[in-house]
């Protein structure tokens, strides 16, 4: 009995892992064989079978035997062992010849019993493509006759002409499984769920396909990818139990295609509202980045921070922050804990006393060190009178908190003239006098500002401010080489980048958002090989908002 437990969870897990497997590998294997490795459609043909008030769908474009070329580590091996060892089940001879191009797996619903009094139970829907229909109904026989002599009793019923089979063993174990049509193998963790996929094809109002939504979502699918998967917002947050403060965005799709420097996410947010079409797009990166150094763990700049606060990318922040943490605001003061630094140890408000201000290009920068866990940092903003005005805000913040503003330069640097906000201290010492003490004043700088070129450059610290000026002609972040592949992948026009060097970041992510620990031991052949990863938005439409995150990994 022990060796068939839990199968339906093991298929879930694999076909989740699959995909984890499939992005993991995708990066390298590009590069050997791109013409094999394209999906045929675009779109699940499952989506049949899940209700439209399914919370989410997530689906696999291609046969995993394609993917085989990319299993460096044997991880999609090890897989294939381990999900199909637990059933008796040979996958070389008893799935390979029939398994099609399509995995996906949905939730179908959120309480297969819809009764709240006992609790909830989510009902698991995974579809199969098959090219042979006879022998994935010698499959399905196989697999339940095999549960059968392991001592469960198998009960088989006729639903609107199709043979669903299904096992008597405990709740969390049950499995039912059926043919359907000519394209896929259904599996369940309750026969009601493979009930309700039949009555969603044959009253195709109850299906996704037939939900405004979907139909929306799917023509902003490119064409090639080779995974896809649908979100209904509404629905997963009640499945997370919260209850949101702003709903604003319905649905979200993601779609995973090939890129020959990565691997490309492409999302897009929908809503029933009007929204703000984006104010400042930009045709190129912005000239602010030319001051960043190269050794920036992160980067993000863009154009007009002035109605940051109110913007649709705010807005979708708090209510995807909310979905995942139930507080938006406590992963975005994790995410930038300098910059809350900053803010409590000046006591300035950023989006009043900074952001409101720039309203033209901009850069903010982090330089991670090993040996400190707060980065340095830097800010860029390109000139003009309300960043005269600002500056002015911001050094008379300064004097209020009790520091001095000097005008200093830098040793090698004699020419360029730089405004740093000081901050005076005693520090005390032995002495050989009688009166046993002698006292020394240090000077401690809290940040500097200069202007160079068309552009007002802060940073934390003289060192930052060093290699600012030494580095600004040869050694930008602009001019790197995987900084240019990286906002390569992305459309244009856009709303500017946000740019993670994974390996110059990752010990600094890790303190701050310790739950990415966990994420990197399942996605472990995904972690160990990026690089970098660049987020950006774009598009005009007012109902939709649309982004991409490229990959980029050690290999590619």
């Amino acid at each position: 009995m022990n060796s068939q437990r839990s199968f339906i969870g093991f298929i879930v897990a694999g076909a989740i892992a699959l995909l984890v497997i499939a992005i993991a590998g995708f990066y390298w294997f590009f590069a050997k064989s791109p013409a094999n490795l394209i999906a045929s459609t675009s779109q699940p043909g499952a989506a049949i079978f899940v209700s439209k008030l399914s919370p989410a769908m997530v689906s696999l474009l291609a046969n995993p035997d394609r993917l085989q070329a990319l299993d460096r580590e044997e991880e999609l091996s090890k897989l294939k062992t381990s999900l199909f060892a637990k059933s008796g089940i040979d996958y070389k001879q008893d799935v390979q010849p029939w398994l099609g191009n399509e995995i996906t797996l949905a939730i179908a619903t959120l309480d297969i019993d819809r009764d709240s009094e006992n609790g909830q139970q989510p009902g698991y829907l995974l579809a199969l493509a098959t090219k042979q229909r006879e022998k994935s109904r010698e499959f399905v026989e196989l697999l339940f006759s095999k549960r059968a002599l392991a001592g469960a009793t198998l009960a088989v019923e006729q639903y609107k002409g199709v043979k669903l089979i299904s096992d008597n063993q405990p709740k969390e174990d049950l499995l039912a499984g059926a043919v359907v049509g000519e394209g896929f193998v259904l599996f369940a963790n309750d026969p009601k769920v493979l009930r309700d996929a039949i009555n969603n094809v044959q009253a195709p109002d109850l299906n996704l396909t037939s939900s405004p939504e979907y139909q929306k979502a799917t023509k902003e699918l490119p064409k090639g990818g080779l995974a896809v998967a649908f979100l209904n917002l509404p629905v997963v947050a009640k499945w997370q139990g919260l209850e949101l403060p702003e709903q604003l965005y319905n649905s979200q799709i993601i779609s995973l295609a090939l890129n020959p420097k990565g691997l490309l996410a492409e999302t897009t947010f929908l809503t029933s509202s009007e929204i703000l079409s984006p104010s400042s797009s930009l045709s190129k990166p912005v000239g602010a980045l030319q001051y960043v150094p190269a050794s920036a763990g992160l980067a993000i700049s863009g154009s007009n921070l002035s109605n940051l606060g109110n913007s649709d990318l705010a807005k979708l922040w708090r209510q995807a922050t909310a979905t995942v943490y139930g507080s938006g605001e406590d992963v975005v003061s994790r995410l930038a804990k300098p910059l809350v630094d900053v803010q409590k140890r000046w006591g300035i408000n950023l989006p009043e006393d900074i952001f409101s201000w720039v309203q033209g290009e901009y850069a903010v920068a982090l330089l991670p060190e090993k040996e400190q866990a707060t980065p340095h940092w830097i800010f860029v903003v390109e000139k003009s009178e309300s960043v005269e005005e600002g500056v002015a805000r911001l050094d008379a913040i300064a004097s209020s908190n009790g520091l001095s503003i000097n005008t200093l330069t830098i040793d090698k640097q004699d020419k360029q003239k730089i405004s740093a906000w000081t901050e005076l201290t005693t520090a005390t010492t032995k002495s050989d006098v009688k009166e046993g003490t002698s006292f020394t004043i240090e000077t401690k700088v809290r940040g500097l500002h200069t202007a160079l070129g068309n552009y007002e450059i802060f940073t934390s610290d003289l060192e930052t401010m060093d290699e600012i000026l030494t580095t600004k002609d040869n050694n930008s972040l602009i001019d790197n080489p995987n900084f240019k592949d990286s906002i390569a992948a992305i459309s244009l026009p856009n709303q500017g980048y946000i740019y993670l060097d994974w390996t110059k970041s990752q010990n600094l992510l890790e303190r701050q958002v310790p739950i990415l620990k966990l994420a990197e031991v399942l996605g472990k052949p995904f972690f160990d090989n990026l690089r970098s990863l660049t987020v950006s938005s774009y598009g005009t439409d007012t109902r939709s908002l649309k982004g991409g995150v490229f990959f980029q990994f050690n290999n590619s």
